[in-house]
C-alpha cells in the first residue's frame, strides 16, 4: 500500500481523536466521555449530560474547533501553493504579504463602516475588504518581482509589502476609537473567539472550492516546480496559471483572516513537514497539508486556551514563536546562497 496514503489515514484518525480531546479542555473541564455523549445526543441518541455542558460543547467549543481546523487547513494549502508557483520554499501568506494585506483590508472595513463597534458590518463585507487587500499585495509583489520570477527578490518584496500593510493597519488602529482599537488589536493577533456555526459556512465553501481547484491543477503545479520553461514545453500557460493560483490563495487567506485575524507561519511550516512525508505526489501533498494543517491548529488553539489560567493567548503569538524558529532552521539548512 502507498505510504503517503497510510500517513494520510493515520492523520485523519489522529484528527478525529484530537477533536474529542480538544473539546474537553477549557475553563470548564468536560470529560471525553461526556463529549461523546453530547455528540451522540446531537445525532439523535440520549445523553444524561447536563444542559450547560451540552451548550458549551455544541455552541462554543465545537464551532471553535471547526474554525481552528479550517484555518490551519486553509493557511497550509495557501502556503503549499505559494511555495509551488514561486518555487520559493520560504513563501507563505504571512511572509508573502498576503495576510498583512488582508488584515489591513478587514480592519479598514471594520473601522470605517462599522466604526469598530459590534462588528455589525457583516462577514461578507469584511471578507471582501480582506480579499481586496490581499489581492493588492499580490499585485504589488508581482510587479516588484518582474517578469522573471526571482526567489530572493520576491521574498524581499513580500516582506517589504508585509511591513507596509502592517504599518497601514497600525495607522488605522491609531485613528480608531480607543475601545474599538483595543478589540481590533487583539483580533489582528489571531483569535477564534468569534467562532459560531453561522460564520463557518463561508470559510468552509471557500476552502472546499480552492482545494478542488488546486487538486485539479495538481499536475500543472508539479510541472512548474521543474521550471517555467519545462512547464511551457508541456503546454502550460505559466503566467496565467501563476496568477490564478495566487488569486485563489489570496481569496483563501482573506476569508480566514476576516474570521480569525492574522495568524502567521502556518503556511510555511506545514508544507515543509508534509513534503517530507508525502514526497513528490502532488495530490497527497495537498490533501496532507489540509489534514496536518488542521490538526496542528486544533492543538495550537488548545494551548492558547490552557497555557495561562483563566486567560486566552492570541493564536498568532504561539504560531509566530514556533514558526520563526522553524523559519531560521530552514534558512540555515538552505544556506544564504539559496542552494
Amino acid at each position: 500500500m502507498n505510504k503517503p496514503f497510510i500517513y494520510l489515514c493515520l492523520a485523519l484518525i489522529a484528527l478525529i481523536a484530537s477533536a474529542i480531546f480538544a473539546v474537553s479542555f477549557g475553563a470548564v473541564s468536560i470529560s471525553s466521555s461526556d463529549v461523546m455523549s453530547v455528540l451522540w445526543q446531537a445525532l439523535g441518541g440520549e445523553s444524561d449530560v447536563d444542559e450547560i455542558k451540552q451548550r458549551i460543547v455544541l455552541e462554543l467549543r465545537f464551532p471553535r474547533l471547526v474554525l481552528a481546523f479550517l484555518t490551519g487547513a486553509g493557511l497550509s494549502l495557501a502556503g503549499a501553493v505559494l511555495q509551488t508557483v514561486t518555487r520559493n520554499p520560504l513563501a507563505d501568506p504571512y511572509l508573502f504579504g498576503i495576510a498583512s494585506g488582508a488584515s489591513f483590508g478587514a480592519v479598514l472595513v471594520i473601522a470605517t463602516i462599522a466604526g469598530g463597534a459590534g462588528w455589525s458590518v457583516g462577514q461578507t463585507s469584511i471578507t471582501s475588504g480582506a480579499f481586496i487587500g490581499a489581492a493588492l499585495s499580490v499585485l504589488i509583489v508581482l510587479s516588484l518581482a518582474g517578469r522573471s520570477i526571482q526567489i530572493e527578490r520576491m521574498l524581499l518584496a513580500g516582506v517589504a509589502v508585509s511591513f507596509m500593510f502592517s504599518a497601514a493597519t497600525s495607522l488605522v488602529l491609531y485613528a480608531s476609537d480607543p475601545e474599538a482599537a483595543a478589540s481590533l488589536l487583539f483580533w489582528t493577533l489571531g483569535s477564534f473567539t468569534r467562532a459560531s456555526w453561522e460564520n463557518l459556512l463561508l470559510p468552509s465553501i471557500v476552502i472546499v472550492i480552492c482545494l478542488i481547484a488546486f487538486l485539479g491543477y495538481s499536475r500543472s503545479l508539479k510541472a512548474i516546480l521543474a521550471g517555467d520553461e519545462t512547464a511551457k514545453t508541456l503546454g502550460i500557460h505559466v503566467p496565467r496559471l501563476r496568477l490564478i493560483m495566487l488569486l485563489l490563495s489570496s481569496l483563501l487567506t482573506a476569508t480566514l483572516v476576516a474570521n480569525t485575524g492574522g495568524i502567521g507561519f502556518v503556511g510555511l511550516m506545514i508544507p515543509h513537514i508534509v513534503r517530507r512525508i508525502m514526497q513528490s505526489q502532488q495530490q497527497f501533498f495537498l490533501l496532507g497539508c489540509t489534514v496536518f494543517g488542521g490538526l496542528f491548529m486544533v492543538w495550537v488553539d488548545v494551548f492558547a486556551r490552557t497555557l495561562v489560567a483563566n486567560e486566552e493567548l492570541p493564536i498568532g503569538i504561539i504560531t509566530a514563536a514556533i514558526g520563526s524558529a522553524f523559519f531560521l532552521i530552514v534558512l540555515r539548512r538552505r544556506g544564504w546562497s539559496g542552494e
